[in-house]
C-alpha cells in the first residue's frame, strides 16, 4: 500500500467533505500514519471510511469521526486533554499532536499495552496511559475531554473535571438517534451544551447507565 497516497485520499475524500476544515487538524492527519494503529489483519483497510475491529468487541473510529471529534474540541496547543477509551491509540496520537498533554484511560490492559507500543512507534511523548474501568478519583481538571464511544447520558463526574472554559465532547443518545454534543463550562460555573452532528457509535463500556448531569 502507498500509505502517503492513502492518507491524502482519506483527508480529501472522507474528512474534508465531512466539514473538517481546521488546518491544524488536517495537517496532523496528513502526517500521522494510521496504519501503525490498525491490527495486522486489517491493514488493507487502514485508511477506509469504516470502523475497524479491535479486541474485546471494541473498534477504531472511522477516520472522519476521529477527525471531527478532534476538530470540534476547539483545541489549543497549551491544552491538557482527557480521553476516555484509548482503543488503538490513533485518536490519542492525533490529540497529542495538537495539545500539550493527553491522559488516556482504557479498561482493557492488553489494548492499553498495545496502544502504548503503537504510540511510541508514532513518536508520541506527551501521552500518559492508565488502565481504568470508569473514572478514577482525584484526577486534575483539564481543558478538554473526549469520549470515544457513545453514552446514554454524560457522566456528571466527567463534567466536573473541566476547567473554566473547558469543553467535553461526547456522542449522546440511543440508537438510531445519537448526536455529537459539546459541553462547555462557562467562567461562572454555568454549563452550556451544543448539538453538533448526528452519528451512531458503539457504547462506551461502563458509562451507558451513568446519571445525567443536572443543569
Amino acid at each position: 500500500m502507498n500509505t502517503e497516497l492513502a492518507r491524502f485520499n482519506m483527508v480529501e475524500q472522507q474528512i474534508r467533505p465531512w466539514s473538517v476544515l481546521n488546518l491544524g487538524v488536517l495537517e496532523q492527519l496528513s502526517q500521522l500514519d494510521r496504519s501503525l494503529f490498525v491490527p495486522a489483519a486489517y491493514q488493507e483497510v487502514a485508511y477506509s471510511d469504516t470502523e475497524i475491529p479491535l479486541w474485546h468487541g471494541e473498534s477504531m473510529l472511522a477516520p472522519r469521526v476521529a477527525a471531527r471529534l478532534a476538530q470540534d474540541l476547539l483545541l489549543q496547543a497549551s491544552d491538557t486533554v482527557l480521553e476516555i477509551g484509548t482503543g488503538s491509540g490513533y485518536l490519542t496520537a492525533l490529540l497529542a499532536s495538537l495539545t500539550s498533554k493527553v491522559l488516556s484511560l482504557e479498561r482493557h490492559p492488553d489494548l492499553l499495552a498495545q496502544a502504548q507500543t503503537q504510540l511510541q512507534h508514532a513518536g508520541c511523548r506527551n501521552v500518559e496511559l492508565r488502565q481504568s474501568d470508569g473514572v478514577p478519583q482525584n484526577l486534575s481538571p483539564v481543558d478538554a475531554i473526549v469520549l470515544t464511544g457513545s453514552v446514554a447520558q454524560v457522566p456528571e463526574e466527567l463534567l466536573k473535571l473541566l476547567k473554566p472554559g473547558g469543553r467535553l465532547i461526547a456522542v449522546v443518545g440511543e440508537e438510531p438517534m445519537m448526536q455529537a454534543t459539546r459541553f462547555t463550562l462557562g467562567s461562572h460555573g454555568d454549563m452550556h451544551s451544543q448539538v453538533l452532528w448526528d452519528v451512531v457509535l458503539p457504547r462506551l463500556h461502563g458509562f451507558a447507565q451513568t446519571p445525567a448531569f443536572q443543569f
